[in-house]
C-alpha cells in the first residue's frame, strides 16, 4: 500500500493523533493530474469507493487517551456516517478491547483500520488484530474524506 496522506487530530491546541492514510497504487491515477484541492479529494473518495482494494488508517497517538474515551471518539465520527447502530457499537468494543489491553492508547501506540473489500472494517492495535466490524468501511472512509472529515 502506498501513503495517499498524512493529518493530525487536534482538541483545542492538543495533537491528539497523526493519521495516515494508505491505498494501493489504483486510485493514484484518478487524482495524480488534479490540483490538490477539495476535487481530488472528491476524485479520491470516488476512485476508492469503487476500488475492491483495502484502504487503511494509522492512527499514531501523540497524546494519552483512554480505551473508553477513544472508541467513544471514532465510535462519534463514524455514527452520524451510516444507519448501521450495531456496526458502530461493535467497532466502539473492538477499540476498547485492543486499546484496554495495554491500559490506554498511549503515545506512540497505532491503531489500524483496515477498509476492506467485504465493507468490514479491520481493527489492529499496535500490530495485533482485534477484529472485525462488518459494513462500516464506506463510512470510515467518510469519517477522514468527506467534506465535514476530521
Amino acid at each position: 500500500l502506498s501513503l495517499y496522506g498524512v493529518g493530525v487530530r487536534k482538541k483545542g491546541p492538543i495533537k491528539v493523533y497523526s493519521v495516515g492514510m494508505y491505498a494501493d497504487d489504483s486510485a493514484k491515477s484518478s487524482i495524480a493530474s488534479l490540483p490538490k484541492n477539495k476535487n481530488a479529494l472528491t476524485t479520491l473518495r470516488k476512485s476508492l469507493k469503487s476500488s475492491k482494494a483495502t484502504t487503511s488508517f494509522l492512527l499514531k497517538m501523540n497524546f494519552k487517551v483512554g480505551a473508553e474515551k477513544m472508541a467513544d471518539a471514532i465510535a462519534e465520527s463514524v455514527d452520524p456516517r451510516t444507519s448501521d447502530k450495531g456496526a458502530v457499537d461493535s467497532l466502539k468494543k473492538l477499540i476498547i478491547d485492543g486499546v484496554a489491553a495495554k491500559g490506554a492508547a498511549t503515545p506512540g501506540t497505532i491503531l489500524q483500520f483496515d477498509c476492506l473489500s467485504d465493507k468490514s472494517v479491520r481493527v489492529s492495535v499496535d500490530g495485533k488484530a482485534v477484529g472485525s466490524a462488518s459494513g462500516l468501511s464506506e463510512a470510515f472512509c467518510e469519517v477522514f474524506l468527506d467534506d465535514n472529515g476530521v
